[in-house]
């Protein structure tokens, strides 16, 4: 067991690993290609099941190592569900499903830390992202109800309905063409018009969206502040365990000085 322990946790076994997993997904890059499929499709498709098989190599170890323990690591559970994926069988509405095997690349974020700590920090920005939503939401919707009332009759395309006009506002804060191609013709009919377009932008395309940014900014740099830590209370129970083994051989030194003395 600590064999098989050793070979998971070996830093040159990870670098394979992830190695495997770049390797996999320039393949399925390559099988996109019906040029590339039809000089090389079969070899192709064995390195894919070889990297498959590594893969399932590399489960059956942690399952072996970590036993019941396996699961509380979110990260075996992601990994366990992308490598499944590629075994759903072609049949019937699963016909299409194996292309979810493609998932197998999302194990690349698995496999390197610094992804790690983004995806844990967006995952741990998503209820601040949500309330962000919901206050864009009604800025949507209480500019989109002026729109409709102030530019409805004469651009309907843009602002003839709430639905419309909030999809003009959601062009508008992209910045996709919103000056010549709508704030400009408008403001041409109404002059005033620029304060409408011009504080909804300063509203939702900075100040909101920078919110945004700024949670999951803050997300990453918690998730990093928890891996240092997590990092040095690892250094710390190890140079504990290292002190007690300490004091346990000097314990060894003074009884064998002490035989030694009675023998004498």
């Amino acid at each position: 067991m600590k064999l098989l322990r050793g070979i998971v946790e070996n830093r040159f076994f990870q670098g394979f690993i992830l190695a495997v997993i770049v390797f996999n997904s320039i393949v399925f890059g390559l099988q996109t290609s019906q040029s590339v499929m039809a000089k090389c499709g079969r070899l192709l498709g064995v390195l894919d099941q070889v990297c498959l098989a590594i893969f399932v190599i590399e489960l059956v170890l942690k399952l072996i190592v970590y036993n019941w323990r396996f699961p509380r690591d979110g990260w075996n559970i992601f990994d366990f569900l992308v490598v499944s994926v590629s075994f759903v069988p072609d049949m019937g509405m699963l016909s299409s499903a194996r292309i979810l095997r493609v998932l197998r690349v999302f194990k690349l974020i698995s496999g390197v830390k610094q992804m790690r700590v983004i995806l844990s920090a967006i995952m741990k920005a998503i209820p601040g992202i949500a309330w962000s939503g919901i206050l864009l939401l009604l800025f949507y919707y209480v500019y989109g109800i002026i729109g409709t009332v102030l530019f409805g009759k004469a651009f309907p395309d843009w602002f003839g309905s709430l639905g419309a006009s909030i999809y003009s506002l959601f062009q508008i804060m992209t910045l996709e063409s919103w000056s010549m191609g709508i704030a400009r013709p408008v403001i041409a009919v109404f002059p005033l018009a620029w304060i409408y377009f011009v504080s909804y932008i300063l509203i939702t395309s900075f100040v909101v969206m920078n919110i945004v940014v700024g949670i999951v900014l803050n997300s990453i740099n918690e998730s990093s502040s928890e891996d240092g830590e997590s990092a040095k209370d690892d250094v710390a129970s190890l140079e504990a365990e290292f002190e007690k083994l300490k004091q346990q051989l000097q314990a060894v030194e003074r009884l064998i000085k002490s035989k030694k003395g009675e023998n004498k």
